[in-house]
C-alpha cells in the first residue's frame, strides 16, 4: 500500500501525517522544530527524513494491510511521496537545497519542500481556492490567493525584520515591558512576576542574559503569560495583545487590497496557536479586520500537516 507523508514544520514543533492514496489518515507523529536555517538549509534533512519514516512505520502498523489484507510495504521502504511545509522555506535556494538533501536520504520516491503557509492554504482553501490565510504561531505570515490564482504575501520577514503579532513578538514585548517597568518608564505590571516565573530569572537584571541565550521558541513560550495577564486585567498585557491584533489585521488589509477586486468576499483563515479557535488573538483580529475589509471567517481549525499530505498525494500522477 503506498503511503503519503505530509510534514508541517514550525519554529517550535513539527507534525507528520501519513495517509493512504485516498486521503485517509493512518498515523500522526510529532517531532522537533522544523524551522529552516537560511545559512544551512539542508541541516534539517536528517531529522525530517527520520520523522517521515516514523510516520510511515506507524501507518504500516495501523493499516488494514498489516492485519491480513494486502502485503504491506517492507519496513524502511521509501514512502510514495513526501511534502514538507516549513517555516523559513520561502525562497527557492533554501527549498531546492533541502529537497536535494531529502532525496539523498532515500526517504521518499517523490519529494517537495514548500512553505508552511502553502500547506495551510491547501487545507483551508483546497488546491486552488481563493482566500486569505494568516498564520501566527512562533512567527507570523499571511498569504492570499484570488479566484484567478494570483497570490501575494505579507509578513514572513523573520524575527529581526517582522513576525509582528506572533508568539515571539508577544514574548519580546513582554520582556521589554518588564524592564521598562523596572526602570519606572512605564507603570508597574503583572507581567513582571509572570515573566520572571516563566524564565526562572530572580530579578529583571537577569533578563539580559536570558534573552541573549533564548531561542525564538523560548521567547514565544512567554506568550501564554501575556495572555493570562491580559485576561486578569493587566493594562500593559492588554495593550500588547491589542497591538498584535492590529498588526495582523494590517497583513489582511494589505493582501485584500493587493488582490482586489474580489469576485466575492474572500474566506479568511486564521491558523497558529494564538489564532486558532479559542486562541487569544482570534476575536481581537476579527474585530480589527471588520472595519478594513469584508471577509468570511473559515470557522474551523486549520490542519497544515493534512494539507501537506494532500500536496504529497498530488505529486503522484493518477493512474
Amino acid at each position: 500500500m503506498p503511503i503519503f507523508v505530509g510534514i508541517d514544520g514550525g519554529g517550535t514543533r513539527t507534525t507528520a501525517v501519513a495517509t493512504d492514496a485516498d486521503g485517509h489518515e493512518l498515523a500522526r507523529v510529532a517531532g522537533e522544530a522544523g524551522l529552516v536555517d537560511v545559512l544551512e538549509p539542508a541541516a534539517r534533512a536528517g531529522s525530517l527524513a527520520a520523522l517521515a519514516r516514523k510516520a510511515a512505520e506507524a501507518a504500516e502498523s495501523a493499516s488494514p494491510d498489516a492485519a491480513g489484507g494486502r502485503e504491506p510495504a517492507p519496513r524502511g521502504a521509501p514512502v510514495a511521496a513526501l511534502c514538507c511545509g516549513l517555516a523559513g522555506a520561502g525562497r527557492d535556494p533554501e527549498r531546492i537545497a533541502l529537497e536535494e538533501a531529502l532525496r539523498a536520504t532515500g526517504v521518499a520516491d517523490r519529494v517537495r519542500v514548500t512553505t508552511d503557509a502553502e500547506i495551510a492554504m491547501a487545507d483551508a482553501f483546497g488546491a486552488d481556492g481563493a482566500g486569505i490565510l494568516v498564520i501566527a504561531g512562533t512567527g507570523s505570515i499571511a498569504w492570499g490567493r484570488d479566484a484567478h490564482g494570483r497570490t501575494a504575501r505579507a509578513g514572513g520577514w523573520g524575527l529581526l525584520l517582522g513576525d509582528e503579532g506572533s508568539g515571539y513578538a508577544l514574548g519580546m514585548a513582554a520582556l521589554r515591558t518588564v524592564v521598562r517597568a523596572h526602570d519606572g518608564r512605564v507603570p508597574p505590571t503583572a507581567l513582571t512576576g509572570a515573566v520572571l516565573d516563566a524564565t526562572g530569572v530572580p530579578a529583571p537584571e537577569g533578563l539580559i542574559a536570558w534573552t541573549a541565550a533564548a531561542s525564538k521558541g523560548e521567547v514565544a513560550a512567554l506568550a501564554p503569560a501575556v495572555c493570562a495577564a491580559a485576561s486578569a486585567g493587566d493594562p500593559a498585557a492588554a495593550e500588547i495583545l491589542d497591538t498584535a491584533a492590529r498588526e495582523l489585521a494590517r497583513h489582511v488589509a494589505a493582501l485584500h487590497g493587493r488582490l482586489a477586486p474580489w469576485l466575492e468576499p474572500p474566506l479568511l483563515a486564521l491558523a497558529g496557536a494564538i489564532l486558532a479557535p479559542g486562541g487569544p488573538l482570534r476575536a481581537p483580529v476579527m474585530a480589527a479586520v471588520d472595519p478594513i475589509a469584508t471577509l468570511r471567517l473559515l470557522d474551523r481549525p486549520i490542519d497544515a500537516a493534512a494539507g501537506a499530505a494532500t500536496l504529497a498525494r498530488a505529486l503522484v500522477p493518477a493512474s
